[in-house]
């Protein structure tokens, strides 16, 4: 159809545009100043990640959590709407600022802005953050893969060349060292779980209970055991509302790599 076709066009691996000096995905770049007057609540709850850090697997353990385990009300829509994605922004899609229009309290909100970009509201408010680290080279490997996946990118050309870009800060959202370096400095001044993507995978029941105790909620021994169970890579790569394979294809190529590759460590 012609409205998929022009959407093909629209979203075809445009060059990132540069926000205070960092690179951003085109569309994002857009949503950068309406994103400055977003108004944060203090029961808000901030998931800030690197990209490729394990970001939809904590959206889904948090949204377990905040449902009581409940796994029917978390298969009522994909993660990026009940989770919603602060910066998002693609042709055809809803904005991450429409989805949050529509998001009842408490919210959960995602983001892998830096901190130089982040809107100002969620550190005046002091809204909690959780945020996930992962080892440099498996985030590489990680998005070396969704940059030829995910058109919304420009094309990463050899895994050299982008690794060498990467190594730079010249990919989306810049600097992973920058990244992982300023959130663990904000955690000094401002309510933030500082987890590893690692520790997750290694042992996640104890995460768990570092995140409930961070949230002062507390869950009986069998709902963690449930979230751990539903939250495994295994059920997450099968779940269509985690996996992303409900976004459309001229978005996101599943063929090319699936959005869920390995997991590994």
């Amino acid at each position: 159809t012609p409205s998929s076709m022009e959407l093909v066009q629209d979203t075809s691996r445009p060059p990132l545009v540069k926000v205070k000096g960092v690179p951003l995905i085109k569309y994002f770049a857009e949503v950068m100043g309406p994103l400055q007057s977003f108004q944060a609540w203090p029961d808000d709850l901030l998931i800030s990640t690197y990209p490729k850090s394990g970001t939809t697997w904590l959206s889904e353990i948090l949204e377990m959590i905040y449902q009581g385990g409940d796994l029917e009300k978390c298969h009522r829509a994909p993660i990026y709407i009940r989770v919603p994605f602060l910066e998002f922004k693609c042709p055809g899609v809803p904005s991450g600022l429409e989805t949050l229009k529509d998001t009842p309290a408490p919210r959960l909100l995602k983001t892998h802005l830096p901190l130089g970009l982040i809107p100002q509201s969620l550190l005046d408010q002091k809204v909690k953050v959780v945020y996930v680290a992962r080892n440099a080279k498996d985030v590489a490997v990680s998005y070396y893969n969704f940059y030829k996946m995910a058109k919304l990118y420009p094309d990463p050309g050899s895994w050299d060349n982008f690794l060498e870009k990467f190594m730079d800060g010249q990919v989306s959202y810049g600097s992973w060292y920058q990244h992982v370096q300023e959130w663990w400095e904000l955690s000094r001044t401002h309510p933030v779980l500082y987890l590893f993507y690692e520790d997750l995978k290694e042992n996640p029941k104890r995460e768990i209970r570092k995140i409930l105790e961070f949230l002062g909620r507390s869950l009986s021994e069998e709902t963690v055991d449930h979230i751990v169970q539903h939250t495994s890579f295994e059920e997450m790569k099968k779940n269509p509302m985690a996996n992303y394979s409900t976004i459309p294809t001229e978005m996101m190529d599943h063929s090319i790599s699936p959005f869920m590759r390995k997991g590994v460590c």
